[in-house]
């Protein structure tokens, strides 16, 4: 079981049913773990916006960093491009390493984390690879750190009864709202659960 899933679990399981407001700490390590999970999930770690592994001219951002700054969610990347024409199996062109930064503010809706507000920090100095990364750093990020907490929980939940021997069970989760503090993204919810 995932440590983020039994963690979520844990702290949700641990108030008493009478209480229905819940707040959440996702750290930065779990925003990332996410964003790895749903964005950069090939064996090598990357993910290839334009091109792919075997492709000669590529760009590719990999390394993702989480961090808290602010009321902001910023996610760092390094990137890698061969920018060029491909020609007999190779890239005749230039070649950049660049980092580059997001910042994101949070933002909830129903039993979804989400983040929206999406502010390029940090670019390169080659405008046509900026083309390229913008999207990707202004829209795909974004969604991909994209979670529904009921969903997460529910997962969890559907093994409780080979775990704990009672059957729990989320009936209503409902997020009110997200900031960032200190070290932590905080997320406030109600819920409801059930033990058969």
């Amino acid at each position: 079981m995932n440590f983020t899933k039994f963690a979520f679990c844990l702290i949700l399981l641990a108030l008493p049913p009478a209480a229905h407001a819940v707040e959440l700490k996702i750290s930065a390590q779990a925003l990332e773990h996410t964003l790895k999970s749903q964005l950069f999930n090939t064996p090598d770690g990357r993910y290839y916006i334009k091109g792919n592994a075997n492709s000669a001219c590529h760009v590719y951002a990999e390394s993702p960093k989480v961090s808290f700054s602010g009321d902001r969610i910023f996610v760092h990347v390094h990137t890698n491009a061969k920018l060029g024409t491909h020609l007999r199996g190779t890239c005749i062109g230039i070649g950049l390493s660049p980092d580059a930064d997001v910042s994101l503010l949070p933002d909830a809706e129903g039993e979804t984390i989400g983040f929206r507000d999406a502010r390029i920090e940090h670019l390169s100095e080659s405008g046509e690879l900026n083309f390229v990364l913008m999207p990707f750093l202004s829209r795909k990020v974004p969604s991909s750190m994209t979670v529904n907490a009921a969903t997460l929980l529910r997962q969890v939940l559907a093994q409780s009864r080979q775990s704990t021997g009672y059957d729990l069970k989320l009936d209503r989760l409902k997020i009110h709202s997200m900031q960032v503090e200190d070290n932590a993204l905080v997320v406030d919810v109600d819920r409801d659960l059930s033990v058969n």
